[in-house]
């Protein structure tokens, strides 16, 4: 979400007459764009506003949008003054209002609908792979997250304005489609006459345009993964065989705690009915590891559902309190130095089953998207259906951008291989 914001305030600013620079110390608009998911995170950013103060010109605006200006809100200015604008995740098109009058101070953190969708101008150049929007906010309120407060209610975006989207990305250089929600399997959306449509309705739409070679969607939720989101992988081939489906515990205590209301035999069974009906699909997931109350034999469950289902990468985290969130004012909070203990027990497994799948993909051959140079020039990175970078040797005549890869060596972080002519 955060990239696909980064790309639309970018894309603002250069139809107003800019050039983006990455030097603090010429830049005349400084935007940092930020997440809260973590208190590190939120952390990361006022260290990095303190840093830039310093650095940047007397006369630059200078500024903050996303999930942490609506968690700082005006306490964002107390801690920061030289800051011009405080714009929270729904309110970052309103930045003209502060460009276009440089002596004000502008905070809006409110929590609107879709009106940002509707202001913000079309890139005029879409990236390989486009990330497209099709909801906001979330109304599962796990009692861990703060999304519900950074950016409110889950509302799905009209099927018509998605489609559009998705049309325009294919005709400006888009070749991969991700669709992107904080429940995206969530999607539904009614229109007048009162058809409902779901992000399978969605994919089928991106799969008619030809320039659309690849599609994923991320962020899902065990219990919105529907059958027909099911079948529709074993139906569309431009739908990676891939999922992000995260679980966060193996302990069905702690989802219970969490207000994750799925009971684990759905979640192995759904990822038992994807495999029946795509036997290439594999799941990847993220975890919390501490959650207030956490058991070692809690945590031993979250062991045995990673071995269980067979994670090919996945994102684990040690439990950050975060304000505005039920588990922050739970009892039997988790020293860190034993989550820390298990974040390094859970990863060493975790990095373990994605090192053996990585090795079981050499001698295949994979259809990746390039993705550009490395920074030596003399090898190329390209994107496996999987999700892994693969690095191939840089090669003379042009460049596909999909190619067929014969898959030659590999680690943990990655694949190496060879393009097939």
């Amino acid at each position: 979400m955060n990239v696909y914001d980064g790309q639309r305030i970018a894309a603002m600013l250069t139809a107003r007459g800019m050039n983006q620079t990455n030097d603090v110390s010429k830049a005349d608009v400084i935007i940092l764009n930020t997440c809260a998911v973590r208190a590190k995170a939120t952390d990361k950013v006022f260290s990095a506003l303190g840093r830039i103060r310093n650095e940047k010109k007397p006369d630059a605006l200078f500024g903050i949008v996303g999930c942490v200006a609506r968690e700082a809100g005006a306490d964002a200015f107390r801690r920061i003054p030289e800051l011009n604008f405080v714009l929270g995740p729904q309110s970052y098109h309103k930045l003209p209002e502060i460009l276009d009058n440089p002596d004000t101070k502008l905070l809006n953190i409110d929590l609107g609908g879709l009106e940002k969708f509707d202001e913000l101008p079309q890139m005029e150049k879409s990236p390989a792979v486009a990330y497209i929007p099709i909801q906001e906010g979330c109304n599962h309120c796990c009692t861990y997250c703060i999304v519900p407060y950074t950016r409110g209610r889950e509302i799905s975006r009209p099927f018509e304005d998605v489609v559009k989207d998705v049309i325009h990305a294919s005709k400006t250089g888009a070749i991969e489609i991700c669709f992107l929600g904080q429940n995206v399997n969530g999607y539904k959306y009614t229109d007048k006459a009162g058809k409902i449509y779901r992000l399978s309705d969605l994919i089928k739409e991106a799969a008619k345009l030809d320039a659309i070679k690849r599609i994923r969607f991320t962020s899902s939720y065990p219990t919105e993964m529907t059958d027909d989101l099911i079948d529709i992988f074993g139906t569309e081939p431009k739908l990676l065989p891939f999922l992000n489906m995260p679980i966060q515990s193996g302990s069905q205590n702690v989802l219970t705690r969490m207000n994750r209301p799925y009971a684990l035999d759905l979640y192995i069974d759904i990822v038992d009915k994807l495999k029946r009906t795509r036997s290439d699909i594999q799941i990847s997931s993220d975890f919390i590891v501490g959650f207030p109350g956490e058991t070692d034999e809690d945590f031993e469950k979250t062991i045995d559902i990673a071995k269980r289902i067979k994670y090919i990468n996945s994102y684990s985290f040690k439990y950050s309190p975060r304000p505005h969130t039920a588990a922050a004012l739970m009892p039997n909070q988790i020293p860190e130095n034993i989550k820390a203990k298990r974040l390094a027990i859970l990863d060493s497994y975790l990095n373990e089953l994605q090192r053996d799948f990585n090795q079981s993909c050499i001698g295949k051959i994979l259809t990746c998207l390039y993705e550009g140079p490395d920074k030596t020039g003399k090898h190329l990175v390209y994107r496996t259906p999987y999700m892994q970078q693969c690095i191939t040797d840089a090669i003379d005549d042009n460049v596909s951008s999909i190619a067929k890869i014969e898959i030659t060596a590999a680690n943990k972080a990655s694949l190496r291989g060879k393009i097939l002519k």
